[in-house]
């Protein structure tokens, strides 16, 4: 029995044995040949992802998440040998995600920083080539946040923008749990065909299985589709190490959506299908910035806080009413695009405002995106988890998909 209270949840009890032969270490040739679970009032079926539209009710408007996964992995040589690697995570200095990709000179991010005890003070160095032209990287820690820290990049060369740095001399930070080596292949299997809007550092792989055939199929039987934006941290890799939820801190995250977006949303009759557990927290996001803008109309700061939706006071407001609010919003500031950050946990408890299926991979153990799963099957996760163990699924980023409808 799930828990009323997400805050009281043990993670232990969201645990299970993945053998490390289940972890898929590398994609399947065709993207969308891998297999496809459907769940759908506790029954299960077992497909393949080319099927997928057959499954999809024909009045749904699937979402999808068009971040793009950015190389945001460097290293740096000092002049002792060792070796320093600085993992971009979000922009700090400008803060927007366009204007630092823009920034022709320098700029700042908060960075993750390996070998930290080797490097106590001082600049590091390198030189790259960008189209023919030698170009001088330098980097300086100016400061700690958290178990981050604030590292300032600059070249000299104004030609070139960050977005060109990173193109050139980044690495692919695929995921820790695939225990490789980043491969030249990974630049283009670990991207959605539709990524669009560069930002992310962990790609949203429940999109990995889509091909131009499965969106050809979709059109032809009438579903709509759209796109929103959330930029994946490398939080969503965070194992949960407290023995109570309530003792895990979410990391945040920056949310892109067009007003065209909310309209279809709001206008929209049949269900809403989230591809991604990305998609799933941004949609869910927007319901409780909406009834947040019921309270207070103009806020300073747009944050869905991680467990807001579990103290609002006024969260019986329609779907219908919290949309319209952001609308309102966003006319009132003359702004055509929704920009927010979100701390959302999703957790059993939670009670889902506008998200009526998923389409998602298999989970680590003891994740905050089991917990999500968990939530949306109300508590039925074992009965998914153990079936696609004892029929050969293959599990996390590059593995099979699932279909959970309600």
């Amino acid at each position: 029995m799930e828990s009323l209270d997400p805050r009281q949840i043990h993670i232990k009890d969201y645990n299970y044995n993945l053998p490390d032969d289940r972890i898929a270490k590398y994609p399947l040739e065709e993207r969308d040949s891998s297999r496809l679970l459907v769940y759908k009032e506790g029954r299960i079926t077992d497909s393949s992802f080319t099927t997928l539209p057959d499954f999809l009710p024909s009045d749904s408007l699937m979402i999808f998440n068009n971040t793009k996964v950015i190389q945001a992995r460097m290293y740096f040589q000092k002049s002792t040998g060792a070796q320093i690697e600085i993992f971009c995570l979000d922009p700090y200095e400008p803060h927007d995600y366009n204007l630092v990709f823009q920034s022709t000179g320098c700029c700042s991010w908060h960075c993750l920083v390996g070998n930290l005890k080797k490097w106590k003070e001082g600049k590091l160095s390198k030189s790259i080539t960008i189209g023919g032209q030698e170009v001088l990287i330098t980097v300086e820690r100016k400061h700690s946040a958290g178990n981050t820290h604030i590292i300032e990049f600059a070249w000299d060369n104004s030609q070139f923008t960050f977005a060109d740095i990173l193109d050139s001399c980044g690495e692919l930070p695929i995921p820790p749990y695939l225990n490789r080596d980043t491969e030249e292949k990974d630049k283009e299997t670990y991207q959605t065909l539709y990524s669009k809007i560069k930002g992310s550092v962990a790609a949203p792989t429940a999109g990995l299985h889509f091909t131009e055939r499965v969106f050809a199929d979709i059109n032809k039987k009438g579903i709509k589709t759209d796109e929103v934006t959330l930029h994946v941290g490398a939080g969503t890799f965070k194992p949960v190490k407290s023995e109570l939820i309530s003792d895990h801190e979410m990391h945040s995250e920056f949310i892109s959506v067009r007003r065209e977006t909310i309209e279809n949303i709001l206008n929209h009759q049949g269900n809403i299908i989230a591809v991604g557990t990305t998609s799933v927290r941004t949609i869910e996001s927007l319901y409780h910035i909406g009834a947040a803008l019921e309270k207070d109309p103009s806020p300073g700061y747009l944050l869905v806080k991680q467990w807001q939706p579990y103290e609002e006071t006024n969260s019986t407001i329609t779907k219908e009413q919290a949309l319209q609010n952001i609308l309102d919003y966003l006319d009132s500031h003359s702004m055509k695009v929704l920009l927010a950050d979100t701390q959302i946990i999703i957790a059993p408890g939670y009670e889902f405002k506008i998200v009526k299926g998923i389409v998602t991979n298999f989970h680590q153990p003891q994740s905050t995106l089991l917990l999500l799963v968990s939530a949306f099957v109300k508590g039925d996760w074992k009965t998914i988890y153990n079936h696609a163990l004892t029929h050969d699924y293959r599990f996390l980023s590059y593995g099979d998909s699932s279909l959970l409808l309600r």
